[in-house]
């Protein structure tokens, strides 16, 4: 049986698609098969091949099997806005059923399968569900990403406080490092690892385009994980 796992971040923009690449590479260095999966993804580019997300291509180019880009990313929008507004308004729905079938046509392709949501946690596919609804319905183990920053100590709290009710375990969390680290960094990811109760996956530091990287997975220890 193959190893799931869902990647959430404590906001949009707090680089879920670096740490997955990571984990990937990370998964691939211990001898795991690796697939990415992003779901559904918002804001991307018309290209002589369809519609492209740049974070589901990372993830494509990052898992060890070959991979089309529909069974990395079935689900893909033009506009960089929430999921379910662009759903609405292109009339392509957003069902479990479609995304939970594309992640069980992964599973007998690969032994480690990482799914990246978007957004941060409650992210809405529609009127009534949530991203967060489909990982419990699935029950994914969680692995959370915090981007070290003003502000990253509350969220990531409050993050992992949501994630627990739902009464899914709590994998591990990631730090990256998503801007030039300032005076007050160290402080920061001192407080994070004294008060998230979960296992520390590493750091990754602030790294110009860092989803381009092939060597992201030396800044993790993914043992909590095998």
């Amino acid at each position: 049986m193959s190893k799931r796992w869902f990647v959430t971040g404590t906001d949009t923009e707090v680089g879920k698609t670096v740490a997955s690449c990571a984990l990937l590479q990370a998964a691939a260095q211990h001898g795991f098969s690796t697939a990415g999966y992003k779901p559904v993804a918002s804001g991307s580019e018309t290209t002589p091949e369809g519609i492209r997300n740049s974070d589901a291509l990372a993830l494509q180019r990052n898992s060890t099997v070959p991979l089309a880009y529909h069974q990395v990313n079935p689900l893909v929008f033009l506009e960089a806005t929430s999921p379910h507004l662009v759903s609405r308004d292109t009339g392509q729905p957003i069902t479990f059923t479609a995304i939970s079938a594309g992640l069980a046509a992964l599973e007998p392709l690969a032994n480690w399968v990482q799914v990246e949501g978007a957004g941060g946690w409650f992210t809405p596919l529609s009127e009534e569900t949530t991203f967060a609804g489909w990982v419990e319905e699935e029950q994914l183990p969680v692995i959370l990403v915090v981007g070290v920053k003003l502000g990253c100590i509350n969220h990531a709290m409050l993050t992992l406080q949501a994630i627990r009710q739902s009464g899914l375990p709590v994998a591990g969390w990631i730090a990256n490092t998503v801007l030039p680290p300032g005076a007050r960094h160290l402080d920061y990811l001192s407080t994070l690892r004294q008060r998230l109760n979960v296992p520390f996956l590493g750091e990754i530091p602030f790294l110009e385009h860092a989803e381009t990287h092939t060597n992201l997975g030396q800044y993790l220890d993914i043992t909590a994980l095998i």
